[in-house]
């Protein structure tokens, strides 16, 4: 069999492109185990939802409070969490601070015993709480874990690329070893009320790697962001089945660990001279408003086809952005290369910074900067209107109480033609 290692689509022969997923060259011969046992049938039971305890009452907190609020409250016995990130972001370092104050059994493939424990003890860690191993045979592992269910609160498996079957003939990180281990994992976490918490590698593109139904097993899936240059790294949670999914964690990196962050304008400088194509935008995470820096650079192009860089947003939103600039403002773009950057090395994904975009950049191209401690809040759409977003109200009020000047959103701006009087102000 030729399995996508992308999405897990399997084809009786070799063929360049994924019919599933659409990915060039990712279909890789395995050789399926053929074991022809037979389970034994399992008795069914059956009981009443209200005999069963309250997930509430049983989660157990990290103390961490930004992990225990994108976990929803806490980590679930039994439940099953995959952490992703790119290498060097601070998982291992996460990972190490939120077991602090729980009985681990640390399952390493990617670190030696000793490299461990140096970070842990640089992190303060009581290594009598702490048990480690580096075996990744997944057999030995389910036994390992059924010795030690009664000495350990949770297990942590680093990383699951590097956890094998013995039962099966593929070869180590295949999409066959991959479902093989992490059904072992989910199986037994569900009988022994164990919480099991993986890593996983991430690729270039920033997808986990190995097959999308990974992510559908598991029961949470948290992202852990950052550039390697920034001292901040956000928490953000994809899937939960046990809470939401739009709450997020902002950490910052220092010598000693991450330092939790509930500053909500930390992304911002102070006393910056008010210069063009710099705005302010607010949005709403979760329940807690945000405050970023957006910068935006428009210069004279020489080339045939104007550069477009985007950092922090997303690149095709940022195109619409500029056409409907190009169409509501009869700006010519054409002539500009436009760069775009959103300041602390992160990622914003609400709507709620379009207008602020929006602002930077005709600020940027007319060279007249924003008026002083301004805020701009709201979602435009394709006719060039400014469309009110959820949790406007909550952000409003957290900027007054930062003392900004003036706020502009869908109560006072209603459409992006009005920014015109604005920069001329």
């Amino acid at each position: 069999m030729y399995i996508c290692s992308n999405c897990g689509y399997g084809s009786a022969s070799w063929i360049g492109k994924c019919p599933d997923c659409q990915s060039w060259n990712t279909l890789v011969a395995q050789k399926e185990s053929m074991g022809t046992n037979k389970k034994s049938k399992e008795k069914f039971s059956v009981s009443t939802l209200s005999h069963i305890p309250s997930l509430k009452k049983e989660r157990k907190k990290t103390g961490i409070y930004e992990l225990d609020r994108v976990l929803g409250g806490g980590i679930v016995p039994g439940g099953v969490v995959l952490l992703t990130g790119e290498p060097g972001v601070g998982k291992s370092t996460l990972l190490l601070q939120a077991l602090k104050s729980l009985k681990t059994l640390y399952i390493s493939g990617e670190e030696t015993g000793e490299q461990v424990k140096e970070r842990a003890e640089r992190l303060g860690i009581d290594l009598n709480h702490f048990y480690f191993s580096e075996s990744m045979q997944i057999e030995s592992i389910i036994d390992g874990i059924e010795d030690l269910k009664d000495k350990v609160d949770i297990v942590v498996v680093d990383s699951i690329q590097t956890v094998y079957s013995a039962n099966l003939d593929s070869q180590i990180g295949t999409v066959s070893q991959l479902r093989e281990s992490t059904t072992a994992l989910i199986s037994t976490a569900k009988r022994l009320k164990m919480p099991v918490l993986i890593i996983g590698h991430v690729t270039k593109d920033g997808d986990i790697a190995g097959p999308k139904t990974m992510e559908h097993m598991v029961d949470v899936v948290l992202s852990f962001e950052g550039e390697k240059v920034s001292h901040y790294r956000i928490l953000r949670s994809q899937k939960n089945r046990f809470g939401p999914t739009d709450e997020i964690g902002i950490f910052e990196m220092q010598q000693g660990g991450l330092i939790e962050v509930n500053n909500p304008a930390i992304f911002l400088e102070e006393n910056l001279e008010n210069t063009p194509g710099k705005s302010t935008v607010g949005i709403i995470e979760g329940k807690r408003p945000l405050f970023f820096e957006i910068q935006t650079l428009a210069s004279p192009t020489v080339l045939s086809m104007p550069r477009r860089v985007v950092k922090g947003v997303d690149y095709n939103k940022v195109l619409l952005l500029l056409a409907v600039i190009r169409k509501h403002l009869g700006i010519p773009l054409d002539s500009f290369d436009i760069y775009v950057n959103v300041i602390g090395g992160v990622d914003i994904r609400s709507t709620a910074a379009d207008l602020g975009i929006i602002a930077s950049l005709v600020s940027s191209i007319k060279n007249i900067p924003l008026p002083d401690k301004s805020l701009f809040i709201g979602e435009v759409g394709l006719l060039g209107e400014v469309r009110k977003i959820f949790g406007e109200q909550k952000i409003i009020a957290e900027a007054k109480r930062l003392s900004f000047k003036t706020i502009y959103s869908s109560h006072t701006i209603q459409s992006i033609k009005e920014l015109r009087q604005i920069i001329r102000e």
